[in-house]
């Protein structure tokens, strides 16, 4: 924390598209070297995919895909008397939101496949729809 007071957080603009903030989230956290274009492309081919896959709006799948793998809990080290204990606590909203963001990109870029757009595509949307419960129809 800065000495003069909290640090401003910045307003973020919703997306074009969609208008939901999450979304510019995310495609800012899956952008590389500042190519924003390449992101929403990636991003809104993956949710045409999805669509096309589930017969369901994607941004609806995606935010059910993003609750999934936000945590509620997570441990914390205290130090009582010389032991350290690792104490659960519950996670605040935006770190909830930020950490499922970070999970889901981070995990859809470790998994194979081409390295151009087509293939980025295909694994996020496979990363999404992965969280997705699909039902038997």
């Amino acid at each position: 924390m800065p000495r003069k007071g909290p640090a401003i957080e910045r307003a973020i603009l919703p997306d074009p598209i969609y208008n939901k903030i999450i979304v510019t989230r995310f495609i800012n956290r899956l952008m590389l070297d500042g190519k924003k274009s390449v992101a929403e492309k990636v991003f809104y081919g993956a949710l045409d995919q999805i669509e096309g896959k589930t017969g369901r709006p994607g941004i609806e799948v995606f935010e059910e895909a993003l609750k999934k793998v936000m945590p509620v809990v997570e441990v914390k080290p205290r130090r009582v008397g010389g032991a350290t204990y690792q104490v659960p606590t519950e996670v605040r909203p935006a770190r909830r939101v930020s950490l499922g963001i970070r999970w889901m990109v981070t995990f859809s870029r470790r998994r194979g496949g081409k390295s151009r757009e087509r293939g980025t595509q295909a694994r996020k949307s496979a990363s999404i729809l992965r969280n997705y419960p699909m039902s038997p129809a």
